[in-house]
């Protein structure tokens, strides 16, 4: 469902139109009322099989309950519950086979930590539903570009003091395997990037890149990984530069995520690696501002959804 005060029921209504006709269904964890808002015709359904015969005539909702009144573009905490239980719900029917994936849409992070939600986001409340805490990696990929930032949902300073050669180590491993089992690349060509201008510049710019950097390269190739780097952060997202790579490792948060977006913010998805469920989301957050107005693209849900199926047919034939 996302914040239903956001964006969330407009994309999910526009990927219904999207994908209607095509192989791709989803079931909706949410209001059926607020997707109705947007002109696409709803219907509640009582199990997620029934998603199948129902997608191509309306979009099949599964209810969850809202404590609070939605108005678009004003966010309320009464309904954080609401939220927080539709990722859940669709964990479970994840987990237990019922679906083959879940999708999410966009939430606030400060709408849910004010009703007390004890996660910086989707990626660690995913894993903790999981059972694999400190095993997910979120990598954002559209057409030209795949990036996992090393440290995620926390300040610069303290991203500094996180990074260690066993983070970079341990998310490296995590993404390589999953670029084979979910998406049928069966020697990732992995780079990774530096942290400091120019990559350290031999130690006269910092040190990481030769105490921590290069330590975590070393073990990775020892594992027989396709491993470059450390690459100078502002030159490695070039055309050029790209071409050479299958995903790019970065040290922290907007590292990795300022090129995809410039890039591609319209196809950009967000995934977790690490889980034992296949999880996608849009590249983008819950759009308060423009919420209700009919401005909404949902692009990048639409190929959320479809990067979805894409990884469970490439786990399906592994």
């Amino acid at each position: 469902m996302g914040d239903p005060a956001g964006i969330g029921p407009e994309i999910t209504a526009g990927a219904w139109r999207a994908l209607r006709d095509g192989p791709v269904r989803f079931a909706v964890l949410g209001d059926a009322a607020l997707i109705a808002r947007h002109d696409v015709p709803v219907r509640e359904i009582g199990t997620i099989a029934q998603a199948a015969e129902t997608f191509a005539h309306a979009v099949p909702v599964l209810p969850v309950d809202l404590a609070a009144p939605v108005r678009p573009g004003q966010p309320d905490s009464g309904n954080a519950h609401a939220i927080t239980t539709s990722i859940a719900r669709a964990v479970e029917l994840s987990r237990n086979g019922q679906a083959t994936g879940v999708v999410t849409c966009p939430i606030s992070k400060i709408v849910l930590k004010k009703a007390g939600f004890p996660y910086p986001g989707h990626t660690e409340y995913l894993a903790a539903l999981c059972n694999v805490p400190g095993r997910e990696v979120m990598m954002l990929a559209c057409p030209e570009l795949r990036v996992v930032p090393i440290t995620i949902h926390v300040s610069l300073r303290r991203a500094l003091d996180e990074l260690d050669a066993a983070a970079i180590i341990t998310a490296t491993r995590t993404t390589h395997a999953a670029l084979q089992r979910d998406f049928g690349i069966m020697t990732p060509r992995i780079a990774i990037a530096g942290l400091n201008p120019h990559a350290g510049e031999d130690g006269s710019m910092g040190t990481e890149e030769q105490t921590i950097i290069a330590p975590a390269i070393a073990a990775l190739r020892a594992d027989g990984m396709d491993i470059t780097g450390p690459w100078p952060p502002d030159t490695m997202f070039t055309p050029a530069a790209r071409a050479r790579y299958d995903v790019a490792m970065c040290m922290y948060h907007d590292q990795a995520l300022i090129p995809l977006k410039t890039i591609d913010m319209t196809q950009g998805v967000n995934t977790t690696l690490g889980l034992p469920i296949i999880r996608t989301s849009p590249d983008h957050g819950t759009a308060f501002d423009i919420a209700g107005r009919g401005l909404a693209d949902p692009s990048s849900l639409v190929a959320a959804l479809r990067m979805a199926m894409q990884m469970a047919e490439h786990r399906n034939r592994s």
